[in-house]
């Protein structure tokens, strides 16, 4: 028996009763969420093995200078007299040292595009003048195996899948190419939004062509992303903040989706619950990720799921670029700024961009903030697992599903984000070695998932129609509940930062800096 949705034919796959979307196939093997699980660990565990086979049998002398080196940078961290440039000097010889402990082999295989001014073909060579061809190769490769193995694993047909991948990534590539131009990259208008323009522009203009639509697998690209983005999430960094990091990341957000979500069913009589839900989400945890997570828990449809992107991804451009000026022109502090941009701009990516317009100080509290935040997507996912089934699909059918509805709903990637949390974490807090594994090994994670979710946003785009997105749109109803929750997020984020790193936990504040 299945699981029926109230969404219709474009939402999220529904799943057997059994857990699986085949009866005939156990859910480990035919569950796109399971093999994202499958795809993510392969390839944290091979980058992982590559680092510990390639790291330096004798360590002595490189931790021993690493220890004077850690050494002196907190003499001069603890002395506000202290000569800057000295500090400056000996934090980037410990990052030397820390990186001969251990080094990324795969590295040389692997390519991200660099940045360019007027020659477009400049994004395909590195820094040092070396071709980037063969790491785009290396990916694409890659890349081809996994979801093509994924594919064949869950018996889906996979003979068109080589060719349209091919063109797929081949317009990743272009978004890549269109975000590395240097002015566009000094506004940070990232491969994301590039990705999701040229899909849509293809999408509504040529139409989709059907030879592509083997390799348009959104959510597959983007859970195993997700899978990876875990391992960039180490806990004993975030306690950097200790609880005032905590209190605004896990208290503020919760309310905001909790209201949003409220005021969007109950003011603005938003007829499409997924879609309010996902936009709460969107816009009060941490943007696509999350939107992600919570489509799959309440069954969005594609063009919910579009739309919810679309809108974070143009408020996130503009509050980058208006919150620093904000903050600077009301006189707040670096820790504060930081915390209340880190609670509050949706991309990873932008935080950092808008944190760094503010100093070193700002940049680091606000991705801490970030990072914190971006552990809530399991919970939310779960909560909204919950919520949807005990409630919202009782009300449509006048039935209470059983409770392990909540375990067949709920999107079964997210183990995979935790359990790559925790596992890099222990290995990152097992020491300086570790840690340096740990960094080393998720420089490959970080390659892939930016890749993988390049090539969702590109899918995104092919697979959205501006005629489907257009009657989400009557009244204005998604733009006035995104903007009225982004503006109770931006009050409550600020309050709460000026609560704990100026009321109860000064000290956070001074140890940081202001």
């Amino acid at each position: 028996m299945e699981v029926a949705s109230e969404q219709g034919d474009n939402s999220l796959p529904a799943v057997s009763a059994d857990g699986s979307a085949n009866n005939r196939w156990p859910a480990l093997l035919s569950s796109e969420d399971w093999w994202s699980i499958w795809l993510g660990w392969l390839i944290l565990l091979v980058a992982l093995g590559a680092v510990w086979l390639a790291r330096p049998v004798d360590q002595v002398d490189n931790l021993a200078q690493y220890y004077f080196l850690s050494s002196r940078v907190e003499f001069f961290e603890r002395d506000p007299a202290s000569d800057q440039g000295q500090l400056e000097f000996f934090n980037e010889q410990r990052e030397e040292i820390k990186a001969e402990l251990a080094s990324n082999p795969l590295d040389a295989w692997l390519a991200n595009l660099s940045a360019w001014n007027d020659n477009p073909l400049d994004a395909f060579v590195s820094k040092s003048g070396t071709s980037l061809v063969p790491g785009l190769l290396g990916v694409l490769l890659v890349g081809l195996v996994l979801f093509g193995g994924g594919l064949a694993g869950m018996r889906q047909p996979v003979r068109a899948f080589p060719v349209a991948f091919l063109c797929i990534f081949f317009l990743a590539i272009f978004a890549y190419v269109l975000a590395g131009q240097k002015v566009i990259k000094h506004y940070n208008l990232e491969y994301a939004l590039w990705a999701l323009v040229v899909g849509l522009v293809i999408s509504n203009t040529l139409g989709t062509p059907g030879f592509l639509r083997p390799a348009i697998r959104t959510e597959f690209y983007i859970k195993t992303g997700l899978v990876l983005l875990g391992a960039e999430i180490l806990f004993h960094r975030l306690l950097t903040l200790g609880l005032p990091g905590i209190f605004i990341a896990w208290g503020v957000t919760p309310v905001v989706l909790i209201s949003t979500y409220l005021f969007g069913q109950y003011v603005l009589r938003i007829p499409s619950r997924s879609l309010n839900m996902v936009i709460s989400a969107d816009m009060s945890v941490c943007g696509v990720s999350a939107a992600i997570a919570t489509a799959a828990a309440c069954r969005a449809k594609k063009e919910e799921l579009s739309l919810a992107i679309g809108l974070s991804l143009a408020f996130t451009v503009v509050m980058m670029v208006v919150m620093p000026a904000v903050i600077v022109r009301m006189g707040i502090g670096a820790v504060l700024g930081g915390a209340w941009i880190g609670g509050t701009i949706d991309s990873t990516g932008a935080v950092a961009a808008a944190g760094g317009m503010l100093g070193e100080t700002a940049l680091t509290v606000a991705a801490t903030v970030k990072m914190i935040q971006n552990i809530l997507i399991g919970a939310i996912a779960f909560g909204v697992s919950v919520y949807w089934v005990t409630r919202v699909e009782r009300d449509a059918e006048g039935v209470r599903p059983g409770l392990m509805e909540i375990w067949y709903r709920f999107p079964k990637f997210i183990l995979g984000f935790v359990a790559a949390s925790i596992v890099f974490s222990l290995i990152g807090n097992s020491g300086v070695e570790g840690d340096a594994i740990a960094e080393a090994a998720t420089s490959t994670s970080k390659t892939f998932r930016n890749w993988f979710f390049c090539l969702a946003f590109v899918s995104i785009g092919l697979e959205t129609s501006f005629r489907e997105l257009s009657k989400y749109f009557v009244g204005g109803k998604p733009l006035i509940l995104y903007v009225c929750g982004q503006t109770l997020n931006l009050a409550l984020t600020l309050f709460m930062a000026w609560l704990m790193f100026e009321k109860v936990f000064p000290d956070a504040a001074t140890f940081l800096g202001k």
